[in-house]
């Protein structure tokens, strides 16, 4: 598309406002109290005003950074291969054969939890080679927390090496992540012939298997042993386990009238009220004092078995639902007494339709028949008015119901229960026709018969033909963020080119070098990049560091796609921060880390990763000092 701009034809103005705006992108992705959503917009918005008033006119006089070509980023070939990669994905997730070979995992890893928590780990780094690695995060994630109850170990200790085994492995094949893909459409942008299927499988296997073994061994001792949501809900005093109930105001209750003094209501001693639920909304502590308890209104308290009992025997018109144990035993992955409730944790994973929703809109309550107790997003739980607010991916609900209410939550693909059964594995009929399709689309892809986005693009065809998934579940599965990122990184990197800002910049941080040998700079341009990714998305990072790269090869007179294969591996280098990609997020709130846990086993990680990419990576592409 740029094969004939020429740098120079650029002003100074156009190639700063550019800078300057690729500057500001990595401020406001970074900082996220704007949506990722409204800031790619943003870009793409001010890219098409300033570039419409300032034209970079060609020899033709044609404006060759005009909407065409902005805009051209929602057309990119890079993009619909990872749209289209996606729906395949999702299909073979949805046709159960992910989850059939969970399922094996836990069923053959018998008393030796500790040898299947290692199987686990690797069949996700595995998979994540091949497939998106967000719904194989979302399908281990209760696996690996039965697995660590079943050894008494915190699943906070495995939460993170999940997610950074899926990252891993995400490094070793093209499709392995988006992030891959992306810099192999940045070089076809820039006259260049992609990168093969299995080109960096090499580099990427050795960066992968050497962060395995510290996934394995060193990551889990730097984690802290965290406390689950319900544990955090409530916690045992003196007098004996607390329980959490839920007590229904009868129409003779004395309860009735009657408002809180300080927050409290005298009628109650001894029991902690964490919410009022009248219909299907819910109000927190402190109470408004004006606050009159009515009929029908449901108390959910936590106290002790004694305090619960002399309360009701205290007051008849209190109808009693049967109490949920806060106390964890180990080896079960919820809550449980004799009784027929349960406490337990959901989470909301990528695309489901409560995203966006608050509980009153969704009726949670009657539509699942489950109370939520709390919501706990990135780890911190929110409790102030928690029915209005508006929930996203990862967000992890506390939940009460039925044993029968609880168990049904399996089947339901909006959320996911944070406890595994074996029982629950059911082996759907189009499994084996979405895994043969899939293969297919791999070995199309790996032999070169045909271009991964054509292969990819019929790949989605046929999951949706075959039904292993209906339209409607293929539209879920295309992730609006991934879009608009992909078409505003893309655009910033087109201008990035034709302005000569990536030039400029590859000449300023060789000339702060002085001279240095081709590996050294190697070295230092990975270990940039790895730092850039973890505040911004790893997709803007490829975009934007690709042409860099290459500018900083030519000057070198290096191969173009040692530095390309640089930026695919730095980028990917997403674990010192729980914002740089996707999966950290999904973990953050299963595992109730927070911001510093992934600073302090993602950092060794990335230095490890980078010593071992400095001195491989020079010596197997023949670069010399």
């Amino acid at each position: 598309m740029l094969d004939n701009v020429v740098a120079s034809s650029a002003t100074p103005l156009q190639m700063w406002v550019v800078l300057a705006l690729v500057a500001g992108s990595l401020v406001l992705y970074g900082w996220e109290r704007i949506s990722l959503e409204m800031t790619s917009m943003a870009i793409i918005a001010v890219l098409l005003l300033f570039f419409n008033i300032f034209p970079l006119n060609n020899a033709d006089g044609d404006n060759i950074l005009g909407p065409d070509t902005i805009m051209s980023g929602f057309a990119n070939p890079a993009l619909l291969t990872v749209l289209s990669l996606l729906v395949v994905g999702q299909a073979l997730v949805l046709t159960g054969g992910v989850s059939y070979i969970a399922g094996l995992i836990t069923e053959h890893g018998g008393k030796n939890a500790s040898l299947a928590i290692f199987v686990g780990l690797f069949v996700v780094m595995l998979l994540s080679a091949f497939l998106n690695n967000t719904p194989v995060v979302v399908i281990f994630i209760p696996i690996i927390q039965a697995l660590a109850d079943r050894i008494q170990r915190s699943p906070s200790s495995l939460m993170i090496p999940l997610s950074f085994a899926a990252i891993l492995g995400g490094m070793t094949t093209l499709i392995g992540s988006s992030t891959n893909l992306l810099v192999s459409s940045s070089l076809i942008e820039l006259g260049m012939e992609p990168l093969e299927f299995f080109e960096f499988t090499v580099v990427g296997g050795v960066l992968a298997l050497s962060g395995f073994v510290y996934v394995l061994l060193v990551a889990p001792r730097l984690l802290p042993a965290l406390a689950s949501m319900s544990s955090r809900l409530t916690k045992p005093d003196g007098s004996g386990k607390q329980f959490i109930a839920q007590i229904t105001v009868g129409p003779a209750s004395k309860m009735i009238g009657t408002k809180p003094v300080a927050g409290f209501f005298k009628n109650l001693p001894n029991v902690t009220i964490q919410m009022i639920v009248r219909r299907e909304h819910a109000d927190l502590p402190p109470f408004d004092e004006q606050m009159e308890i009515q009929p029908g209104d449901v108390l959910v308290v936590a106290a002790t078995r004694k305090a619960l009992t002399e309360a009701l025997q205290k007051d008849p018109g209190l109808l009693h639902a049967e109490a949920a144990a806060v106390h964890e035993e180990p080896g079960n992955g919820n809550t449980e007494t004799k009784s027929s409730q349960l406490l337990a944790e959901v989470m909301l994973p990528p695309g489901s339709r409560l995203i966006g929703f608050n509980l009153e809109q969704i009726g949670f309550r009657y539509q699942y028949k489950c109370l939520v107790l709390g919501i706990q997003r990135r780890s911190r739980m929110i409790r102030t008015q928690m029915t209005e607010i508006r929930l996203e991916a990862g967000d992890v609900l506390l939940v009460q119901g039925r044993s029968e209410d609880v168990e049904a939550l399996r089947t339901i693909r909006d959320v996911v229960l944070l406890e595994w059964s074996t029982r629950a594995l059911p082996r759907p009929f189009h499994a084996r026709r979405a895994a043969f399709i899939f293969l297919g689309v791999i070995a199309l892809a790996a032999t070169g018969v045909v271009p991964i986005m054509i292969s990819s693009f019929i790949g989605a065809g046929l999951m949706i033909a075959s039904g292993a998934l209906n339209m409607r579940q293929a539209a879920r599965a295309i992730d609006r963020k991934i879009v608009l990122l992909v078409a505003a990184a893309l655009a910033l990197g087109t201008a990035l080119q034709a302005t000569g800002g990536a030039s400029y910049v590859a000449e300023v941080l060789l000339s702060a070098l002085h001279g240095a040998p081709a590996p050294v700079i190697l070295s230092v341009f990975f270990l940039m990049v790895a730092g850039f990714t973890n505040v911004l998305s790893n997709n803007a990072c490829a975009v934007l560091f690709t042409p860099i790269g290459i500018g900083m090869a030519q000057q070198l007179g290096v191969p173009p796609h040692v530095f390309a294969v640089a930026v695919v591996m730095a980028a990917n280098c997403s674990f010192a921060s729980p914002v740089g990609y996707q999966t950290n997020l999904l973990v953050m709130g299963p595992g109730h880390y927070r911001f510093v846990d992934f600073l302090k086993s993602g950092t060794p990680l990335i230095l490890l990763l980078w010593i071992v990419f400095s001195l491989f990576a020079p010596w197997y592409y023949g670069l010399s000092f």
